[in-house]
This record gives C-alpha cells, sequence and structure tokens, in this order.
C-alpha cells in the first residue's frame, strides 16, 4: 500500500470548492427517477444522460472532484467510443465506483439492515482499478425508529464498512467510508446527533482494529438534521452548528476530508447546510459535498431525455455544482440561486 498516494488522491477529493458527484443510482433508484422525468430507463438512455453530465466542462473541471459510478456505467462507452472513465479523466475528476451489493435484513433485528458484498471484493476491486477507479463508496443505512438502531446493526455495519475500507486500500483504491444514518423518521435532530455520535464511534473503532490509515480514506456522513416526518424541523444554523460538535467530537484530524450525503434534502437546503458549516471554521479537515439528488433532480428535468436538450441539462448541472462549490468555501449565498432562476 503506498500511502502518500492514497492521501494524495484522498486530498485532491476534498479540495476547497470542489466536490463528489453520486452517480452511482442502482437500476432501480435511476428507473425511479427516469419515471419521474417521464424518460424510458434503457441502458443507451442511462448511458446518454450520464454522458451528458460528465461532458459538462464547466462544472467537472471546475467543482467536480471525483464522480462515483455504478458497475454499469464503468465500463460503458460514449456514443463516440471513449469509455466514460476517460471524460471523467479528461476533465481533471477523479473516476470511482460504488462496490457494496445492496443490503439484506439483518437476522434477530427485526427492522433492521446490513450491506453486503464483501465476498469477492477483492478481485472485483482489481478489475476497477484496471479500468481507472481510483477511490470506492460502501454505503451502510441505520434506520432510526421504535426501539432501533439496536448495537448489533451499529457493530455488523461499522464491521463490514472497515473491512472493505481495508480491502480498498490493500488495492490502491481510497476508501468512502458511509455509514447513513437515515433521515426517513418523525426523530428530532437531537436523536439524530445521539445515534450519529454512536455510529461514527463505532465505525472509528472497527477502522483502528482493522489497520486503515484514516489518512487515506474519506468519511461521507449525514448531517445530524430533523427527520422528515418531524413537526420541528432545525433551521439551518443549528444543522451547521450541531454537524460540526459532532464531527469534531467522533472523527479524528488524520482524515483528510469529509464529503457529506445530502441523504432526501432539497438541493438549496443541502447546499444552505454546507455553507453555514463553513461559517465555524477553521475545520481540522476539509469538508465537502458528495451529493446525488441535490447536484442531479435539476439536470435530469431539464434534460428529460430529449437530444435538443443537453445543453439545457449542462447548465442546470453547472449550476447546482457552482453553488455548492461556493458552499464547501463558505462563499454561497441564496440570492446566487434567484438570479440564476
Amino acid at each position: 500500500m503506498d500511502l502518500t498516494e492514497l492521501n494524495r488522491i484522498a486530498t485532491a477529493m476534498v479540495a476547497p470548492g470542489k466536490g463528489i458527484l453520486a452517480a452511482d443510482e442502482s437500476s432501480g433508484t435511476i428507473k425511479k427517477r427516469f419515471d419521474a422525468i417521464g424518460v424510458e430507463s434503457t441502458e443507451s438512455n442511462r448511458r446518454d444522460y450520464r454522458e451528458m453530465l460528465f461532458r459538462s466542462r464547466e462544472a467537472m473541471s471546475q467543482y467536480i472532484s471525483g464522480v462515483i459510478l455504478y458497475d454499469e456505467t464503468i465500463w460503458q462507452d460514449a456514443k463516440d467510443g471513449t469509455p466514460l472513465v476517460k471524460l471523467i479523466e479528461s476533465s481533471g475528476a477523479i473516476p470511482g465506483i460504488k462496490v457494496d451489493e445492496g443490503t439484506q435484513v439483518l437476522p434477530m433485528c427485526p427492522g433492521e439492515l446490513v450491506t453486503v458484498g464483501l465476498d469477492k471484493l477483492a478481485e472485483r476491486l482489481k478489475k476497477y482499478y484496471e479500468r481507472g477507479a481510483r477511490f470506492a463508496k460502501w454505503r451502510a443505512v441505520i434506520d432510526i425508529g421504535s426501539g432501533i438502531p439496536s448495537m448489533t446493526a451499529i457493530s455488523v455495519n461499522a464491521h463490514a464498512l472497515a473491512r472493505y475500507a481495508a480491502l480498498c486500500q490493500a488495492a490502491q483504491i481510497v476508501p468512502i467510508v458511509e455509514p447513513e444514518v437515515l433521515m426517513d423518521g418523525d426523530h428530532d435532530i437531537d436523536r439524530c446527533y445521539e445515534v450519529t455520535q454512536r455510529v461514527l464511534n463505532k465505525t472509528f473503532q472497527e477502522l483502528r482494529v482493522q489497520r486503515v490509515a484514516l489518512e487515506g480514506m474519506v468519511l461521507k456522513p449525514n448531517m445530524a438534521i430533523s427527520g422528515k416526518k418531524c413537526a420541528k424541523q432545525a433551521p439551518v444554523e443549528e444543522v451547521a452548528e450541531k454537524t460540526i460538535r459532532l464531527l469534531k467530537a467522533c472523527v479524528p484530524a488524520a482524515v483528510p476530508g469529509i464529503a457529506f450525503l445530502s441523504g432526501g434534502q432539497s438541493d438549496e437546503e443541502a447546499t444552505a447546510h454546507l455553507n453555514a458549516m463553513h461559517k465555524l471554521g477553521p475545520l481540522p479537515w476539509g469538508l465537502t459535498f458528495s451529493y446525488g439528488r441535490a447536484l442531479q433532480a435539476a439536470p435530469q428535468k431539464a434534460w428529460s431525455g430529449k437530444a435538443e436538450n443537453v445543453a439545457a441539462g449542462q447548465r442546470a448541472f453547472s449550476h447546482r455544482a457552482r453553488m455548492n462549490g461556493l458552499a464547501s468555501k463558505g462563499e454561497w449565498q441564496s440570492s446566487l440561486e434567484k438570479k440564476a432562476a
């Protein structure tokens, strides 16, 4: 393992003003997104859509540090025969790959899940590295509900995340460690804080046990935020203050960077929260975004599967990428959104 090189890549992934595009939706998820805009989810439509994003020169070269790909996408070529990974590389961004294989029901733990996909991961990582992937992603999902999460669910998911991270580093690939505490429930921000603290502490304990070099990884956590169904939604400043307090308590300074998931927040909410956190600096690690829906909802709608809308889709993507790039330096203002509209 060349830790200097892993650290260089991890640091580049969280460079000031840039963040990660999560374009790793599973076939089921992208179908739901395409259904919403009236586009059939065929392999060629998925390819055309992602090619549109990766050819958005302004967004990709100025605001996107890396792209998380789905297995289908990493092997696809653009319409002109150029591998999609080469389009990403030529813009200066780093190609990455989602390597978990989804979730299964966790035995003896009703309502809880464990992420799977470790079995042949070492062999798969080798092939992904040869194809150009320099980082990977594995997502664990922790739900908040009546009597959950259990310590069992937190432990098995943290253990799997750490095993995945160790396998990645052995394959010279930077692991994005993503323990996501879901925001789907009716819990308040303090309950989210308490559960996320338990999850992060257990995750870093497992990472140490499994000898993962913290300098060669990126953390992708949720923010401390109210559940979607909570009657009292915490304001932006409270989300920022509690999230930073939580991360300072749980994330060692050796970690080069933290790239948030948007987790169901609206485009502007995710941007505003990230921006407010940068007002609370200086911070011990790079802090940026690794958004999927919050970067893609606008370009998907603008594109709507039509070749004549490619330029409009790219403009929408560039706008969202720029807004989040500014937020990752604490320079975003809501008036910039209105100006673009």
